[in-house]
């Protein structure tokens, strides 16, 4: 309903809070993480929600919620617990599609972005896999709204740096 959509959009952007307790030379490696480095890492889903979850308030405790699952996936392959199907909040589930689309799309300092046409193809493969097969059907029907977003943000961030220079 709109009022838990309002909550999400709210907490959302809090999904990756326990990366503050990640080493940046794990953070901001230019490289693929090798094993204990890439064990590090999973961590911060925990230390997130430890983080988030010191609040009563709904925002922070669906914060909580979003950061300790976000990277739980369909077929019970993910991280922390390996949950899967609706054993996944769909806050989650619906943070983790997002997610994934942000990291494929955009430059990281690991990797280029992907050509959107590859993002869209990788999002739909993983249907059953790591997503939930309806929100990929949801997702495909607004990504024409995604796109403009994404192409408002691109176009503000291009016009600050251009601004900085």
């Amino acid at each position: 309903n709109a009022e838990q959509a309002a909550l999400l959009k709210l907490a959302a952007p809090m999904h990756d809070t326990g990366k503050i307790g990640i080493p940046d030379a794990i953070l901001c490696k230019p490289a693929k993480l090798d094993a204990d480095e890439w064990q590090v890492m999973q961590t911060h889903c925990r230390i997130g929600h430890k983080i988030l979850a010191q609040s009563d308030a709904p925002v922070f405790q669906l914060a909580a919620e979003v950061a300790l699952r976000h990277h739980e996936r369909w077929d019970g392959s993910g991280y922390p617990d390996g949950l899967a199907g609706a054993a996944i909040p769909e806050s989650a589930r619906i943070v983790a599609l997002a997610d994934v689309f942000d990291a494929l799309s955009m430059k990281r300092p690991y990797k280029e972005a992907w050509p959107i046409e590859r993002v869209i193809e990788t999002v739909q493969q993983s249907a059953g896999s790591h997503f939930e097969p309806r929100l990929v059907e949801i997702f495909a029907t607004r990504l024409p709204q995604l796109r403009e977003i994404q192409d408002h943000w691109d176009t503000r961030e291009a016009s600050h740096v251009s601004g900085m220079s």
